[in-house]
């Protein structure tokens, strides 16, 4: 597994967005199951700063490089941006789905397997709505410091962009599912410290990109680039 050898800016701002929930929940009664639903929807947030930034990039590169069972064809960027929303999109639905279910939300508001993902701003209080814009601020200063600055839109492959919330996301829902069992069992205080702690390891010392470059270099060697 990679690590960063060293933090930049974003990943400062990303430790401070995941501390806050800990010491909302634990010193001023925030809501542990608002917590989670925000967590949940930190999500749709990564996929949306994902789809701005494959914009960016097919807005400067119309084509770029398609790789399906060993081949490799030209495609349009609105190609990769349109198969992202709808897989990922059904990824999230079904992942937030799950969450509802296990947390016992789904009984307690009535919340139907999709509700939650379709009509989330009406089970949200105003806690979860600062912990929602720390982490728009803290995703959006990572792609302005990462992405546009440095120009980095200008030769990030597609297909990388396309993948990078993936391994992340993986990480993420299956510790908010797991999250939501403790939910169920009136122990959401104690595990918002131990889930804040191991997703912001796992979201700022583990080098994706990095992970994601070398399965890309060795599917451009399948495909005889």
């Amino acid at each position: 597994m990679l690590t960063k050898k060293t933090l930049t800016k974003p990943d400062l701002f990303l430790i401070a967005a995941n501390i806050v929930p800990i010491i909302g929940a634990w010193f001023f009664d925030w809501d542990a199951r608002q917590i989670f639903m925000v967590y949940a929807l930190e999500t749709v947030i990564i996929g949306f700063f994902t789809l701005v930034k494959m914009g960016i990039v097919t807005a400067f590169r119309k084509k770029d490089t398609w790789y399906n069972e060993g081949k490799s064809m030209q495609v349009s960027g609105l190609f990769f941006m349109f198969f992202f929303l709808v897989h990922y999109g059904l990824f999230v639905a079904i992942q937030t789905g799950i969450f509802v279910q296990i947390s016992g939300m789904s009984k307690d508001f009535k919340i139907g397997f999709f509700d939650f993902f379709l009509h989330w701003p009406q089970y949200l209080g105003k806690d979860a709505y600062y912990m929602l814009a720390g982490f728009v601020i803290s995703y959006g200063f990572n792609m302005l410091w990462n992405f546009v600055r440095p120009g980095y839109y200008r030769t990030v492959s597609l297909s990388l962009l396309m993948f990078q919330p993936y391994i992340r996301i993986f990480i993420q829902q299956f510790t908010v599912i797991l999250g939501s069992m403790f939910l169920a069992f009136g122990a959401g205080k104690i595990f918002i410290i131990v889930f804040a702690l191991a997703k912001t390891f796992f979201e700022v010392f583990i080098d994706y990109d990095g992970i994601l470059k070398k399965s890309m270099a060795d599917l451009e060697k399948k495909s005889g680039q």
